[in-house]
């Protein structure tokens, strides 16, 4: 049995919504933030870096979303959510994603926890990075839409572990000052992503 732990409005979906595509037997952990849950001494355990997603498996415990999503696809390889034995093919996926978790995401992150890369007290710095997220993230989605997505699917024609990963980055496009207008291939995607099941059951039982 796997169990994700998962906040709503995060990253997890991305595995979430991967689980639902393979039908995998799987629970659900809320951890919740508003009471701070991510740095209780419980899930401490369970991912000292204190925060989600976190996936328990029976080898142990995962985090890193493009680690978890690997961890999928390959669990289930059936399903075909990863090119597992085309080693170039494999590397674009995790190069893909990589590039969502390392940069696309850290600049969103930028906007409500500059206090992860400046001093919580310097209001000026931390004001001046917000300032800087609709230009950061911005460049980052330019980057996706001009060169990353192949499209239909961000990998070609083929569904993988990286559309529910750049599904759920882009719901937070608006939130960022980026009008999704500017990127007709997301917004496209986003829209096709919506209406995927999985997403659907995903997204449901989070807003629970």
């Amino acid at each position: 049995m796997l169990t994700l732990f998962f906040a709503p409005d995060t990253c997890a979906l991305a595995t979430h919504a991967v689980l639902e595509e393979v039908g995998a037997a799987y629970a659900l952990e809320h951890v919740d933030f508003a009471k701070n849950a991510q740095r209780g001494p419980e899930y401490l355990k369970i991912n000292p870096k204190g925060r989600v997603p976190a996936l328990v498996t029976p080898q142990g415990v995962l985090t890193e979303t493009p680690a978890m999503l690997v961890f999928v696809a390959q669990l289930f390889p059936k399903a075909g959510l990863a090119p597992l034995d085309d080693p170039f093919a494999f590397a674009q996926v995790q190069s893909f994603n990589s590039y969502l978790c390392s940069t696309l995401h850290v600049a969103h992150a930028h906007r409500m926890r500059g206090h992860r890369w400046v001093d919580a007290d310097d209001k000026a710095a931390i004001a001046a990075m917000q300032r800087k997220v609709p230009q950061s993230v911005g460049d980052c989605w330019a980057m996706v839409e001009s060169h990353l997505i192949k499209g239909p699917w961000a990998m070609g024609d083929a569904f993988t572990i990286c559309d529910p990963y750049l599904f759920t980055l882009a719901q937070w496009i608006e939130a960022d000052g980026v009008d999704p207008a500017r990127f007709p291939r997301v917004a496209e995607h986003r829209a096709r992503m919506a209406e995927r099941p999985a997403m659907k059951r995903a997204l449901a039982a989070e807003r629970d």
